[in-house]
């Protein structure tokens, strides 16, 4: 089935709207928190199901694994009850969400982004919960439908996959890789991160590289 990008986000904000903004909550608070998110998609992107490995908010480790959802292992600290959008995340913990601001203050800088927190003055997901939005804030200019341009993205995955030649003992196909380079939900060209133009550049790049062997040999789906 093709990848329709305007479905998977229409589907996206349903579910995370019946998520962070409980159907019992009083109507007038329902309306602000409603409000507050319908802002938050159009500032910074649709809903999401995971990042690509290569974007800021979720780069900051040294794992060898790729990290696509924000973590401890990414620097955060105190996160629960969280939701993802194409340049931020909204987090819901219990206690008063210092931990977030603090470990967000704590991320390394970076010439491509800076991650910064606030508290949203609105009701998610429970009224003890304490709402914190993490964004992700472009140096670089990006489209005006959120998504992330090929001379941003190109880079980034470059720059998170080459050093990765060193360890490496075999080199992953495209298909393996397509879902940490175009993040989640995603088709086979495209995804609510990157337009098909990108993608397609992204897959000749990393065809490029795999078949010089700086990986190793090319992994087929039969090996462990």
């Amino acid at each position: 089935m093709a990848f329709r990008a305007d479905e998977a986000a229409n589907r996206g904000f349903e579910s995370v709207k019946n998520y962070l903004i409980p159907r019992d909550i009083k109507p007038d608070e329902r309306e602000r928190s409603e409000n507050k998110l319908l802002d938050i998609v159009e500032k910074y992107g649709p809903a999401v199901d995971a990042y690509p490995s290569w974007h800021p908010l979720v780069t900051n480790h040294e794992d060898e694994m790729p990290a696509t959802s924000p973590s401890t292992i990414c620097g955060y600290k105190g996160l629960d009850h969280t939701r993802y959008f194409v340049n931020a995340f909204i987090s819901c913990p219990y206690g008063d969400g210092q931990e977030i601001l603090d470990s967000v203050e704590d991320l390394p800088y970076s010439p491509i982004a800076t991650i910064t927190a606030e508290r949203l003055d609105v009701q998610m997901y429970q009224p003890d919960a304490n709402p914190i939005l993490v964004s992700c804030n472009w140096e670089k200019q990006i489209s005006t439908n959120h998504m992330i341009p090929a001379s941003i993205a190109i880079p980034l995955m470059l720059q998170k996959e080459v050093p990765c030649w060193e360890r490496a003992t075999r080199g992953e196909t495209w298909e393996t890789m397509r879902p940490y380079f175009l993040g989640s939900p995603h088709g086979s060209r495209s995804s609510l991160f990157v337009n098909q133009d990108t993608a397609l550049t992204m897959k000749k790049i990393w065809n490029l590289l795999i078949n010089t062997g700086m990986f190793g040999p090319i992994k087929v789906s039969n090996q462990r």
